[in-house]
């Protein structure tokens, strides 16, 4: 029989695998919008479920163990932040898969010049997903927080994405369609932001106990511009 400890090293192990899946999954999206690729798109949308069903595992183990260990202190912390990011990254995975439906859509009409503005965000956030998981994976608080600190600098990426992709669509209406359903893309991204930066607080409360008593730091609130 497993010890606890067995338990919930086994828990954060397939976190970090699920987190290891949606990482790819986040990479060939903004892959594929940027190359306009109709096939790697179709791949992400099928291997979304790869990522469903880990989520699902995962949520399964941690309730289980918490019913039947009652892990009390940093070993309920564990538990509980593994559930809570595993669910994190499963939507990560869902986004990536939504990015890949819109490129499909991309794909009907000519190209928007917007695709550097977009590879630079999604380079951003990919970042910023991957700072996040090691962080999680040595508990490392300082670095969590590096990663909270930055979400502005996803915000400012989109406000400018979105301000640039609206003057196109002012120019030509026949860039309307593919504009718009890149604004969707530029809010998938920054949306994968927002839950990088769910994770950097779970990981501090996971190691300290406490949620951070800051406000997020903000650019302009990406709410106006949607």
């Amino acid at each position: 029989m497993k010890t606890i400890k067995e338990e919930i090293e086994e828990l954060t192990s397939n976190v970090s695998r699920l987190g290891g899946v949606a990482e790819q999954l986040l990479a060939d999206a903004l892959s594929a919008v940027v190359r306009r690729d109709t096939i790697l798109a179709q791949q992400v949308i099928a291997r979304d479920v790869v990522a469903d069903q880990a989520e699902r595992e995962i949520e399964r183990a941690a309730l289980r163990l918490i019913a039947l260990r009652q892990p009390v202190a940093v070993d309920l912390r564990q538990a509980v932040a593994a559930m809570r990011i595993a669910g994190e990254l499963e939507r990560i995975g869902d986004l990536a898969k939504s990015i890949a439906k819109r490129t499909l859509a991309i794909n009907l009409s000519d190209p928007v010049p917007v695709n550097r503005g977009v590879e630079s965000m999604g380079r951003v956030v990919a970042t910023l997903l991957h700072q996040v998981l090691d962080a999680y994976t040595a508990q490392d608080v300082p670095n969590a927080l590096v990663v909270w600190r930055q979400d502005e600098d996803v915000d400012v990426h989109y406000e400018s994405l979105f301000r640039e992709l609206l003057t196109y669509m002012m120019e030509d209406p026949r860039k309307i369609t593919p504009s718009a359903h890149l604004l969707f893309v530029a809010k998938n991204i920054e949306r994968i932001g927002d839950h990088c930066t769910n994770i950097a607080e779970m990981v501090h409360f996971l190691v300290t106990g406490e949620e951070i008593a800051a406000e997020r730091p903000r650019g302009s609130d990406t709410r106006e511009l949607d």
